[in-house]
């Protein structure tokens, strides 16, 4: 499968900043070997999807559950399908910590995406004290076994793995327990949704680096990355992308 290095800009930027952005990520994708998705703030969907031109896959940062309605400040999948974007980030740690999104929540928002023809990147992790309590597989396939929709599989979505203590503080996790959780969530996705389980990209995220990302992306199990600080700068979002092992 190509794997898929994807920046999350979460809420940054001014338009300005932003199409400089996008224009940067641009010149320099050319010969990728990875696919790059680029998520931007909602207002600048748009001129960040012109700029990045149709190589580069556009996405949104969430979506609204139902398909229309009086739900002020949301957005429905199928306004993000409407202008471009083929992907849409779900359940990320931060929607579930200042939002308070259950599993359920994400799972409905799951199906919207389906249903307006969006692939959903859903977001999965531990905190650092589920981690310190040898709970960090668990609390994982639980969220998998709640936030993914039966449809998911068929529509080649994608689980982002980020353990919560990781992201944005500069720490990660070794080698080996990423790749332990990886492992965990694969055997996850084939015990559920069998053969196409296993054709699925499982992506990592906190605190991805270009001084890290080539190690991480060897990983086993291991198929992209949910890039968010560096994403930021075109330069270390293409130079995490460069770190995609050759034979991917």
């Amino acid at each position: 499968m190509r794997p898929l290095i994807a920046g999350n800009w979460k809420m940054h930027g001014t338009l300005l900043e932003a199409g400089a952005l996008a224009e940067g990520v641009r010149a320099g994708a050319a010969g990728a070997r990875a696919e790059l998705l680029v998520c931007p703030p909602f207002p600048y969907l748009v001129p960040v999807g012109g700029a990045l031109g149709a190589d580069i896959a556009l996405g949104g940062q969430d979506c609204h559950a139902r398909e229309k309605g009086a739900h002020t400040g949301d957005v429905a999948a199928a306004m993000l399908q409407d202008v471009g974007a083929t992907y849409v980030i779900l359940g990320h740690s931060e929607r579930r910590a200042d939002h308070g999104e259950t599993d359920a929540m994400v799972r409905s928002k799951a199906e919207a995406a389906l249903a307006a023809g969006l692939v959903p990147i859903v977001c999965v992790g531990e905190s650092e004290a589920q981690r310190l309590a040898g709970d960090a597989e668990t609390v994982v396939t639980q969220q998998l076994d709640g936030s993914l929709p039966d449809g998911f599989a068929a529509a080649g979505g994608v689980v982002a793995y980020e353990p919560v203590w990781a992201i944005g503080t500069g720490r990660t996790p070794t080698e080996a327990e990423i790749a332990a959780i990886h492992a965990a969530i694969r055997a996850n996705l084939e015990g559920r949704f069998g053969t196409p389980g296993g054709g699925l990209r499982i992506l990592y995220g906190g605190s991805v680096k270009p001084g890290n990302a080539k190690a991480i992306l060897a990983l086993p199990h291991v198929d992209g990355a949910l890039v968010g600080g560096a994403s930021l700068a075109a330069a270390d979002f293409l130079a995490i992308a460069a770190g995609v092992p050759d034979a991917a």
